[in-house]
């Protein structure tokens, strides 16, 4: 479900402040995001903006139409349905910096890069938890409930159900994975794109799957 305001940014949020009490639960029991394209935001309005939401508590999954390097800590991770080829998100410690410019001369030996590190969860992801690793995969022993939601760097491995959100790659990792024993998820996002729960059917839903990236397509298939 996408929240897209409209100026004058006051009066949206009162007429959000009248739905929710139309229906208190509706905007609080699902994976929102946020999408600014055509706002002229900038990062003090944003922040502003987010705190409100935060006050209704309502939680936003990620945000749509701004850059990821207009966001930083504190914010929700950057979710494009594509990937804009003037702004590059880059994992912190990584020696390789994409840009537009002339490419500098490689030095002799290349630095090798720090391996990143797991986080491993031996029990369950219990309803409202947020948990989020940036430096790697997260394995999760357990079942993730309906209304949680796991970040990771990484890949994400799900031994139980995955009911909640799962979101790989959120610092721009186009080979992360999302591997769950029994496939229930509210919505799932690799390297920025997503599908929601509507968008992947029933095809696989409660099997174990393997979901992955496939010519900037997010693809479920049923593991054997």
């Amino acid at each position: 479900m996408v929240l897209a305001p409209v100026p004058p940014i006051a009066q949206w949020l009162d007429e959000l402040d009248a739905l929710k009490q139309r229906a208190p639960a509706f905007l609080t029991v699902r994976a929102l995001i946020l999408d600014v394209t055509g706002l002229s935001f900038d990062r003090s309005d944003l922040t502003e903006l987010c705190a409100e939401l935060a006050k209704r508590s309502i939680t936003i999954l990620g945000i749509e139409g701004i850059g990821p390097t207009a966001l930083g800590p504190g914010f929700p991770p950057p979710l494009t349905g594509g990937k804009p080829a003037d702004d590059v998100t880059v994992p912190e410690g990584n020696a390789n910096v994409a840009s537009s410019a002339p490419a500098a001369p490689a030095p002799a030996a290349a630095k090798p890069t720090t391996r990143a590190r797991s986080l491993v969860l031996d029990q369950p992801v219990r309803s409202g938890q947020v948990v989020q690793h940036l430096e790697g995969d997260v394995t999760v022993m357990g079942s993730v409930a309906s209304g949680s939601e796991i970040i990771a760097g990484g890949s994400i491995h799900v031994y139980g159900a995955l009911r909640g959100r799962a979101i790989a790659g959120a610092v721009g990792d186009a080979n992360a994975r999302i591997v769950a024993r029994r496939f229930e998820p509210e919505l799932i996002a690799i390297d920025g794109l997503y599908k929601t729960a509507d968008d992947l059917g029933q095809k696989h839903w409660g099997q174990a799957v393997h979901a992955r990236l496939v010519d900037d397509a997010i693809v479920v298939t049923a593991l054997d």
